[in-house]
């Protein structure tokens, strides 16, 4: 490879020849100074956001003196730290029954179903809006809960209290040998298993 070729000059960075200007960006804004500001330093309190720049010496220079605190007093210091505690944001103390703190608890407990009263003091919804609240039944669901000669809203354990009911009344052994209901009891046997494992109990 040619490296004094003229294809490859044009290609670089800097093409031989080119001055290069050193003296781009910002001049340092100490007082005096001729050396390009590299550094950025905070203006200070009541002015976030918004930087000196200096060179490295005065840079470090104005570093050793910066105080943001300067002009406080240490009432004004402590309750800036125990602000920053939380990061500058509003708190409330635990328990304080505020309309506003009350109306957003409220909002906050309606988004879920909180059956043992754990997080809001108070127990989940009744059984009524329970129902209401269920999804739509499919058929296979429906008729499931048909044979077991239930509605469709009812909770685990009374699925289950109605299958032991049914298997006890309508079991062989139960019946002195009679087969004449297996059929039905074959029926309530599946239909709770389905129920099962569809998570309905």
């Amino acid at each position: 490879m040619n490296l004094n070729s003229k294809y490859f000059d044009r290609i670089r960075i800097n093409p031989r020849g080119a001055k290069v200007d050193t003296d781009e960006g910002p001049r340092c804004e100490w007082d005096g100074c001729r050396h390009r500001g590299t550094h950025r330093a905070p203006k200070g309190r009541r002015r976030e956001g918004e930087f000196f720049r200096f060179c490295l010496d005065h840079v470090r220079e104005y570093n050793k003196s910066y105080n943001y605190f300067a002009g406080m007093g240490d009432d004004d210091v402590a309750a800036y730290q125990r602000s920053a505690a939380t990061g500058h944001r509003p708190t409330w103390t635990i328990g304080v029954n505020d309309a506003e703190g009350m109306r957003a608890k409220a909002a906050w407990a309606d988004t879920f179903i909180d059956p043992f009263g754990m997080f809001n003091g108070m127990p989940g919804p009744k059984t009524e809006d329970r129902q209401r609240e269920r999804r739509p039944l499919r058929n296979v669901e429906r008729r499931s809960f048909a044979a077991l000669d239930l509605e469709g809203w009812e909770d685990a354990s009374e699925i289950k209290a109605r299958y032991k009911t049914l298997v006890k009344r309508l079991h062989p052994d139960a019946n002195g040998g009679d087969r004449t209901s297996e059929d039905r009891l074959r029926q309530i046997i599946q239909a709770y298993h389905y129920l099962k494992s569809a998570g309905f109990c």
